[in-house]
């Protein structure tokens, strides 16, 4: 085979390669693969029952566990939504859970409802809000409150990077970022 020819068929073959790469990560399939919905019917029957979006609560357990129902944090939340021992016990008397015990946060069927009932929760106090829902997911409601009424944080999308807890506005970040994923690869 002369040079030309050679050079010919490695850049054919390099355009043909360089193609298929960008077809496969144009595919939904493709990214699917990365942002699964594990238990996605009893996310989407807890979300409807709750009336949360299930793209919001697939984002926040995508960034909260990524799907793990044995995660623990360090400072002890617990299951596939990460919620703290306390918070559960609450939520659980409130949602009248007879026999709630903190250690079934790790069973994914409470973990998920519990979440869900405590996003609906955030959702009544803070209007709908997604962005404050969010922060006050990880900072807390008393945070978040005590932000807006200080100014401290208006709230509003585009002043995410004023969020006063560094960890809070990775976190709402990153929940935004796979809440958008998810909806563009499963709505």
């Amino acid at each position: 085979m002369k040079k030309n020819e050679y050079k010919a068929r490695r850049r054919t073959t390099i355009i043909i390669l360089l193609a298929l790469i960008v077809l496969l990560l144009s595919s939904k399939s493709f990214w699917k693969f990365f942002y699964p919905i594990p238990y996605r019917d009893l996310i989407f029957e807890e979300a409807q029952r709750n009336n949360v979006d299930p793209y919001l609560v697939a984002a926040i357990i995508k960034s909260e566990s990524n799907f793990s129902f044995k995660a623990e944090s360090k400072v002890g939340a617990r299951g596939i939504m990460q919620i703290m021992p306390e918070t559960g016990i609450w939520a659980a008397e409130q949602m009248k859970l007879d026999g709630f015990n903190p250690q079934d946060l790790y069973q994914v069927e409470t973990n998920i409802k519990i979440g869900c009932w405590y996003l609906n929760n955030l959702n009544k106090q803070f209007k709908g809000n997604k962005i404050l829902v969010v922060a006050a997911y990880n900072a807390g409601r008393g945070n978040v409150t005590q932000w807006l009424e200080s100014k401290q944080w208006s709230g509003e999308h585009a002043e995410v990077d004023q969020i006063p807890f560094a960890e809070t506005r990775k976190y709402v970040k990153k929940v935004l970022k796979n809440y958008s994923i998810y909806r563009h690869l499963y709505e």
